[in-house]
């Protein structure tokens, strides 16, 4: 499952300062963050399309983006949502192989690629740090393959959950900011299937459905589906 690292929040900026900062090292951080630049978009808006130039990459500083790609047979598939904290479009080449959106309101730093290599190149500290983020979305890759050729829907469901659960801080209710349509394209199911297996979650007691959240009340049942 997803482990997210530990982060802290700027009091005066509210912005998500990761463990490079606590580790001492807040000048690589600040380093960083002055070749940023912030951006905002709106719901559904593109960030980036497929086949963009990928020179550069982004930090989710506020909302949740979704990364995907339009299948030739007209079929969607989400490879990964986006959190606050989380970093997209790192590790791809010159072309991007997927688009990116706003899954809501959205705010994200944008880093020009070519600046982040010369900063790397005085800074080893960030370099472990960019390395770091590279390889999380590599693990976050394999766990994806593993959910859509390993798993029945309700397998997959209850992983996306207990994902969700691992990256939310509040408790036992998890902010679901993406729709069904969304979460059924990250899961290779339809609609149907997502909302036919939530409701018998429901109706087993295992979770409570509220309009743009929901509340786990069995965690121990879920992660038994999702070890089945």
């Amino acid at each position: 499952m997803y482990v997210q690292p530990t982060i802290r929040t700027d009091t005066r900026s509210g912005q998500y300062i990761p463990d490079i900062a606590r580790s001492g090292h807040l000048d690589a951080l600040v380093a960083l963050e002055r070749i940023g630049t912030r951006l905002r978009f709106a719901r559904n808006q593109l960030i980036y399309a497929e086949g963009d130039g990928g020179g550069c990459w982004y930090k989710v500083v506020a909302g949740t983006v979704r990364i995907g790609k339009l299948l030739a047979d007209g079929r969607r598939h989400i490879a990964e949502f986006c959190f606050v904290g989380d970093s997209f479009g790192l590790g791809d080449g010159a072309e991007r192989m997927m688009s990116a959106e706003a899954v809501g309101d959205v705010v994200v730093l944008r880093y020009s690629r070519q600046a982040t290599e010369r900063l790397v190149d005085d800074n080893p500290t960030l370099a472990r740090h960019l390395r770091d983020l590279a390889l999380r979305s590599l693990a976050s890759a394999q766990r994806q393959m593993l959910l859509l050729g390993r798993m029945t829907a309700c397998e997959r469901v209850a992983s996306f959950l207990l994902e969700l659960a691992e990256r939310c801080a509040a408790g036992d209710a998890i902010e679901v900011p993406m729709s069904r349509s969304d979460i059924a394209d990250h899961l290779g199911l339809t609609i149907e299937t997502v909302c036919r297996v939530l409701s018998d979650m429901k109706r087993r007691g295992l979770v409570v459905i509220h309009p743009h959240a929901i509340e786990v009340l069995d965690r121990d049942a879920l992660e038994a589906i999702a070890d089945e």
